[in-house]
């Protein structure tokens, strides 16, 4: 129950309490708070958008929507009520409806800058990065010294492929706020730096001067490591990179055994007597799942297949994931989800996955999602799309595990930033695979990074082939793919093919003894 002199305190003060306790994370009492204000001042357009960052905070992007309905009722030019409202319709995987939501708003934001800035966002996450482009640079038109809105253009430029275009704006943006260590790391992974043009002893300043977050020896470091590895100045490089795992991995609450232990109960949900008597799910061709480790060639391959005219990549969606928790509401952790996942019609959660993608495909007959994290899926994929094409990669697990312990990725695998952790996930990712291919004979198209190295053209044909297309020279021409790419390997795949990174891992080969034994048969 509200307290008293809370609800009799005026508006404004009751709105401040509420930011502060969903600054806090103390969503509840911010709802019940916000949800009182709403009933005291029902014609407040403020008090309507602060339920819906509510619920928004909870993940309830139904109930948002219905509160900004109400907002928009009051006001139906607010700015933040329509972005809000364009966000949340992103969430619910309504990516057209959003896209054009975006769009519309595009006129009356001339010449407003923060606006601007927030659509340009919004049209990023609905994929439409070259109209996320022309946003920005509206807006940095208006404010042509605020760093964070060009730190935004750098990263859309990057999903393009303009990579000397988003050098150019982030050098700028550590120009002009040179504490954006995020800024630093970026830039250096976009192209090979050279003895001639690198950034080494600006990052090596960089660390020995004060630093404003607790973040930025981490970014400092990854980004000195990844240039001095460059140069060939392999004890350098890895001693810079092991400080910033070291840290990065302190200051996280994470601990692997409860991802070994979700792996291990998702097997046990999964198994041949599920799949053999789950209820039919929808027959339907499209679905192209490319899964398997972060940097074991997941986003080759979705370039090598959306070369292909008759295939598009829709990129790392988080579809099936959001899908599933929308079905299974108000479960209890992780254990909760798999129990009612298990129970759900297949067909149900088929539905539900193509309803959420069907706004972000085109004509195309063959569709990509690129989410790595999907083999903890792939029975449920199996049984809720039995026409979907599920290839898994595989790569020499020490390259690997090298690849990701030098990657700093801005949220997720928590895992990669310590040996032991690294090789306890990777082990119990075989099991699973394992498990996969026994219960689901001949229904995995296994892919190895080192083959396709080895044989471009033969290793692409038969991908074809398993996905049901013909060849097209386009596939062996991957880097011409013009489709943008906003993972961690788009600078990359904007090269042709080659075979550094294969066995790259024996250049610190003394320095990851720890790992090698840690990984053992793996």
């Amino acid at each position: 129950m509200m307290d008293a002199a809370i609800s009799s305190a005026p508006p404004q003060h009751r709105l401040a309490r509420i930011d502060t306790a969903l600054r806090a994370r103390r969503t509840g009492e911010a709802l019940d708070a916000a949800r009182a204000l709403t009933a005291d001042a029902p014609d407040m357009l403020d008090a309507w958008l602060a339920l819906a960052r509510c619920h928004q905070m909870g993940g309830d992007h139904t109930a948002m929507r219905s509160a900004l309905a109400r907002a928009l009722a009051i006001d139906p030019a607010s700015p933040l009520a329509r972005l809000m409202d364009a966000e949340a319709r992103v969430h619910q995987g309504q990516i057209s409806e959003a896209a054009s939501a975006f769009s519309a708003m595009k006129a009356d934001a001339a010449g407003d800058a923060a606006w601007l800035a927030r659509i340009g966002e919004g049209l990023g996450q609905c994929a439409r990065h070259e109209d996320a482009v022309t946003c920005l640079q509206a807006a940095l038109a208006l404010q042509p010294d605020t760093a964070a809105i060009r730190y935004s253009l750098a990263t859309h430029l990057i999903a393009l492929g303009r990579l000397e275009d988003a050098e150019t704006a982030f050098d700028t943006v550590i120009r002009q706020a040179p504490h954006d260590y995020d800024a630093y790391y970026n830039r250096s992974t976009l192209r090979r730096q050279t003895p001639a043009r690198n950034h080494v002893a600006e990052l090596q300043r960089m660390l020995r001067a004060p630093h404003r977050s607790a973040t930025a020896p981490v970014q400092l470091n990854y980004a000195l490591a990844k240039e001095l590895e460059d140069l060939g100045r392999d004890d350098e490089s890895f001693a810079a990179l092991k400080q910033g795992a070291d840290l990065r991995r302190q200051q996280m609450r994470y601990d692997v055994r409860h991802d070994i232990d979700t792996m291990a109960a998702i097997a046990r949900a999964f198994d041949t007597a599920w799949l053999d008597t789950a209820a039919p799910g929808i027959d339907v061709d499209g679905p192209v799942f490319v899964l398997g480790l972060p940097r074991s060639g997941t986003t080759l391959t979705d370039r090598i297949l959306s070369a292909h005219s008759q295939i598009e990549s829709l990129g790392e969606l988080n579809d099936v994931p959001l899908a599933l928790t929308g079905l299974c509401r108000n479960t209890a952790g992780k254990s909760g989800l798999i129990e009612a996942a298990a129970r759900l019609d297949p067909a149900e959660l088929g539905q539900a996955y193509l309803d959420r993608v069907s706004g972000r495909r085109g004509a195309a007959r063959f569709f990509i999602d690129k989410a790595p994290a999907n083999f903890l899926y792939i029975g449920l994929i199996a049984a809720a799309l039995p026409r979907a094409r599920i290839v898994h990669l595989r790569r020499d697990p020490m390259d690997n595990a090298y690849s990701l312990y030098k990657a700093l990725f801005r949220m997720g695998y928590p895992y990669s930033y310590d040996f032991g952790d690294l090789a306890a996930y990777m082990r119990a990712k075989d099991r699973l695979m394992a498990h996969w291919q026994a219960v689901l004979p001949g229904r995995i198209i296994e892919l190895r990074y080192e083959d396709i190295i080895a044989d471009q053209d033969g290793e692409t044909r038969r991908l074809l082939e398993a996905v049901g297309v013909g060849f097209e020279p386009a596939c062996l021409d991957f880097h011409r793919n013009a489709s943008p790419s906003a993972t961690h390997s788009a600078a990359q795949v904007r090269q042709p093919l080659y075979a550094s990174s294969v066995g790259l891992w024996r250049r610190h080969e003394r320095h990851l003894c720890e790992l090698e034994r840690a990984l053992g048969a793996a």
